[in-house]
């Protein structure tokens, strides 16, 4: 059985002991942004990517097909399902509309040419995750919202309506029409829309099991333990869907980066793994490419199969899979 979440003092509470990068490191954080010589924006502009909407027209042959909108944006549809995972289309992810991380190419798909949707998942509350006016959007709506503990709030201020807004602690399951199963597990990461009152809404992974499919998607998290656990419980996984960017030497406990994501996807007992949470927004010091340049040579290394859709591309996941979509910008 996986643990419920824990709290201290108001505050949820990672599965380990973690160093979330606060007030004690802001000084030489700032400072290494500005002496950063990284190209931490794409010095040539990606894209434009466009979805061919008439695909969702036919299911998928395989039941599993996945259309990465950008970051941790994706459209899953399994078995017979269609799932949205934290859906950010806006400009920046930010406080405010004029300044902070700006996307590195637009949304391949409009907000409206979405197909019908069985569920949106929520996993945490950090503005490139849950965004006010992608939100907004699916207000007057009756898609059913699954969301980490304490993230409902944001949810019903952006117009979501109560009734169809389930929050779950680790361990909880629901189901969506009698044959897919959501159940949110642990990650290592924090929460907060803000440098104060950080940690008073949950964070999660999530576990995905269709009808033939079983999958995993990641959201934010550093490495733990915990991966094992959940790989033990509810592996083996068709495919893991793991943040791969963001990393940095002062915060290695909340983001994994390339090699720590690809030892989690073995810990989780995938079969592929899906590298997110990169080549969207600038959130780092690294350059925009070196997380997925970085995972090719891992997986070789550890004999991973990947599975690297290009941007607003549906794709069926039927084996490893490398579109490369990224090198004609180095």
């Amino acid at each position: 059985m996986i643990s419920e979440s824990r709290k201290k003092d108001g505050k949820y509470l990672n599965p380990i002991s973690t160093d979330e990068a606060g007030f004690d490191k802001m000084i030489p954080i700032i400072w290494a942004y500005a002496t950063n010589k990284a190209e931490v924006i794409p010095a040539k502009t990606l894209g434009p990517f466009k979805t061919d909407t008439s695909i969702y027209q036919s299911p998928p042959k395989s039941g599993l097909r996945i259309t990465w909108v950008g970051h941790s944006s994706l459209l899953i549809e399994i078995d017979g399902r269609t799932i949205l995972t934290d859906p950010v289309w806006s400009q920046r992810v930010s406080f405010v509309r004029w300044m902070g991380p700006k996307r590195f190419f637009g949304p391949p798909i409009a907000l409206s040419d979405l197909p019908p949707l069985d569920a949106i998942i929520v996993s945490h509350d950090h503005y490139d995750h849950l965004d006010k006016e992608t939100i907004k959007f699916f207000a007057g709506t009756t898609i059913p919202f699954y969301c980490s503990l304490g993230v409902g709030q944001h949810l019903e201020k952006f117009g979501i309506v109560k009734n169809y807004i389930t929050e779950l602690d680790w361990g909880d399951s629901v189901m969506i029409n009698h044959d897919c199963v959501i159940t949110a597990a642990p990650a290592r990461h924090f929460s907060g829309r803000g440098i104060f009152r950080r940690n008073e809404t949950l964070w999660s992974s999530f576990i995905i099991k269709g009808k033939k499919h079983n999958i995993f998607f990641g959201a934010d998290s550093g490495y733990f333990p915990g991966f094992k656990e959940i790989g033990e419980l509810f592996g083996p996984f068709d495919l893991t869907i793991l943040e791969i960017g963001a990393y940095g030497k002062y915060w290695p406990d909340i983001h994994m980066g390339p090699d720590n994501a690809s030892n989690a996807h073995l810990a989780l007992k995938g079969k592929l793994m899906m590298p997110i949470h990169w080549g969207t927004f600038n959130l780092a010091l690294h350059d925009w490419f070196e997380p997925i340049e970085k995972l090719q040579q891992y997986a070789v290394d550890k004999k991973i199969e990947l599975f690297v859709p290009e941007p607003g591309k549906p794709t069926e996941v039927t084996g490893a899979y490398n579109s490369g979509w990224w090198k004609p910008y180095l």
